[in-house]
């Protein structure tokens, strides 16, 4: 199983650039900015504000959902429709500050199923 945390490889590259800024596209669509990345080992994510797309929602979402990242364009492609990210768990800073580990399992749980790689 791929470690929802990690990116893909061809992806690792990220981890020695900011992404906060970039566009992210769904497979159907653009579906806000990043608000804010992470590129940890083993607990590397973005923080995509979706702004009027779903109400101000922020996701949380995981590094190994990411496909690619054009640098030409600042933008990140995930492997997610529009609905699946509108569907995942809001992000919560306040729990993810509380408990680090804890929520990052509980909420890659759900993203799990998109890092097929």
């Amino acid at each position: 199983m791929a470690d929802v945390y990690s990116y893909r490889s061809g992806v690792d590259s990220t981890a020695t650039r900011d992404l906060t800024g970039f566009d992210v596209e769904a497979t159907d669509g653009s579906i806000g900015k990043i608000d804010e990345a992470n590129n940890e080992t083993s607990s590397a994510y973005v923080v995509v504000d979706t702004g009027f797309w779903i109400f101000g929602k922020k996701r949380l979402i995981p590094a190994g959902v990411v496909k690619r990242v054009d640098d030409e364009d600042d933008k990140v492609y995930v492997a997610m429709t529009k609905d699946e990210i509108k569907n995942a768990p809001d992000y919560d800073p306040e729990l993810h500050n509380k408990d680090k580990n804890k929520y990052q399992s509980s909420v890659g749980t759900y993203y799990d199923r998109y890092t097929s790689w």
